[in-house]
């Protein structure tokens, strides 16, 4: 009970900082009050309309329509030990932090509800380990034009040169600041690039670490933040959570 009462003031504190990507469905990650488990599926979708062009259904430089992101995002009994909730937490802000620095803001724009402003669609889902008590994940599906992803992919990684030593943003009056902003390896099967970079979010009420993993699958950008709402080690996305939601994107493409 301890580590759930310090996990839920950790969150409402962070969320303030206008983590959107990581606020989203956090709390609302485990089981209901009334004992239900959230199934991280939505309602049956409509059939999808035609894709333009003439790629294949395999042909991952199309994007997917919000439909079909909507199938390959991750649900509950796609991982073991993870629930997974499709709620938004009425915690997150919504919208885009504006960074202090014009070369951070592709870092400040990972944090809001898309990946970037150029996303056509986005659906997110909040992840609760049942297994690392306090470990909560979001991951995100965003549809692009193939351009604009991988320019997305290279903005990140220049930003995270530039940004080492942290900056500001700004979201509805709110501010926060982010240090430490460093790469680390991290690789995710079936993805064409990832980016992955650890940072520290900071207020008057301390400092939380996050992992931020962006990975790009054609026009197809998937993105996870990582944090631990108990306070006790380093965060980091799981390996077979990235893997199994790139998995999915595949199939999905795959028809």
């Amino acid at each position: 009970m301890r580590v759930k009462i310090t996990g839920l003031r950790a969150l409402g504190a962070l969320c303030a900082l206008m983590l959107a990507a990581a606020c989203t469905s956090a709390v609302g990650s485990g089981p209901g009050r009334d004992g239900s488990t959230p199934t991280g599926t939505s309602p049956a979708p409509v059939p999808d309309a035609a894709k333009g062009g003439d790629g294949a259904d395999d042909d991952a430089s199309v994007p997917l329509t919000p439909a079909e992101l909507e199938r390959a995002a991750l649900a509950t009994g796609d991982l073991p030990g993870f629930q997974v909730s499709a709620d938004k937490n009425a915690l997150a802000p919504a919208g885009q932090p504006v960074a202090d620095e014009t070369e951070c803001q592709p870092l400040a724009d990972a944090m809001g509800e898309e990946p970037d402003p150029k996303a056509t669609h986005t659906v997110s889902r909040g992840l609760g380990s049942l297994d690392a008590l306090g470990l909560a994940v979001s991951a995100s599906l965003s549809s692009y034009s193939e351009v604009d992803a991988e320019k997305l992919i290279d903005a990140l990684e220049a930003a995270i040169a530039a940004c080492g030593t942290g900056f500001g943003a700004v979201l509805d009056g709110r501010s926060g600041t982010y240090r430490d902003v460093k790469a680390v390896p991290f690789t995710v099967p079936g993805g064409d690039e990832t980016v992955s970079w650890t940072t520290v979010a900071t207020d008057e009420g301390g400092a939380s670490p996050f992992h931020l993993v962006v990975v790009r699958k054609g026009a197809t950008v998937a993105r996870f933040t990582a944090f631990d709402l108990a306070g006790r080690k380093p965060p980091r996305v799981p390996e077979d959570v990235a893997g199994e939601q790139l998995a999915k994107v595949a199939r999905q493409l795959a028809g």
